[in-house]
């Protein structure tokens, strides 16, 4: 007699499963190459806007008599917009430009390092000797306060409004001592160094008159060269007043008076009047839509991956 197998009680519930299973991996694999091929279209058509952007300007700049203009706004650091790679690479390109019959510099910034400052100083006076015959002018809008001071007295002239800040020549160091409090809070601090004053000028420890008058000499060292700067820039249009290079402001009709600036006058003032080419060419270096669209999409795949994982609140939420 044969022997009869019991069947699987569960069989049926299996296959379901795999079938299910199966049907949700090529769900999953289809939505994958879907969410990859409308990445590179996406990706393709700001690569191809680019390129157009990039092929236009280039054919105004050289097909058209124009004013270049270059904008420096915010603080000036070697990480941000206004870094002086970004204003040198922009200056070279206005000065090389043959359609470029001037440079504007506007400048909206409250200052920021003296060496990148200085680097772009520096840059303006070697590329007004390579190009005597095209000049350089410096608009100030709202604010020109300390290293934007500093590139603006390189300027064959400056320029602002009546009502804009102007001035702040001098160097600061700030910060904060705690010592009092890790006092009264029973804090103890143990400052390891090699090096007597590695540690110099620590906010958790007292402090020491040798070192402030170390650091004293620093500032006015570099703020020496500031005023030196100033003075070379500005020549005998400067007013002999020691308030000069104190580290106050003044508004633009001040400067005026104290020779800080030439005239009162916008960029098209400058363009139309001074220049004489009314169009307007803006030189800035900017992201491009690329890199802006690169940064959003590296953002938006990492808050995916933190909602993925448990590490975004409003997975909870939502």
């Amino acid at each position: 007699m044969a022997d009869n197998k019991i069947p699987d009680e569960n069989w049926e519930r299996d296959t379901i499963n795999k079938l299910a299973f199966a049907a949700y991996k090529e769900q999953k694999r289809s939505r994958r190459w879907n969410l990859l091929f409308r990445s590179l279209i996406v990706i393709w058509l700001f690569s191809f806007l680019g390129i157009l952007l990039t092929n236009e300007r280039s054919a105004t700049k050289e097909l058209k008599p124009h004013t270049a203009l270059i904008d420096i706004s915010g603080v000036i650091a070697a990480t941000g917009e206004a870094s002086a790679d970004n204003i040198v690479t922009a200056l070279r390109d206005a000065f090389e430009s043959k359609q470029s019959a001037g440079v504007i510099l506007r400048i909206n910034s409250p200052g920021g390092s003296p060496v990148q400052s200085g680097y772009i100083n520096d840059e303006i006076l070697r590329l007004r000797k390579e190009y005597p015959d095209k000049p350089l002018y410096a608009v100030i809008v709202d604010i020109c306060a300390s290293g934007g001071y500093y590139i603006a007295a390189a300027a064959d002239k400056i320029y602002a409004d009546k009502a804009s800040l102007v001035g702040s020549i001098g160097v600061i160091m700030n910060g904060f001592g705690f010592t009092e409090a890790m006092e009264k809070l029973g804090v103890e601090r143990r400052l390891l160094t090699a090096g007597e004053h590695k540690g110099f000028l620590d906010p958790f420890s007292p402090v020491k008159q040798e070192e402030v008058t170390h650091i004293k000499s620093v500032l006015d060292n570099i703020h020496n060269q500031f005023i030196e700067v100033v003075k070379n820039g500005r020549g005998d249009r400067l007013v002999d007043d020691e308030q000069l290079f104190s580290g106050y402001i003044w508004s633009g009709e001040k400067s005026l008076e104290l020779g800080l600036i030439d005239a009162l006058g916008s960029s098209s003032h400058v363009a139309r009047e001074i220049i004489g080419e009314e169009t307007i060419v803006d030189y800035t270096i900017k992201p491009t839509y690329l890199d802006r669209f690169a940064k959003r999409l590296g953002t938006s795949i990492g808050s995916t991956l933190a909602t993925s994982i448990g590490l975004d609140n409003r997975s909870v939420l939502e």
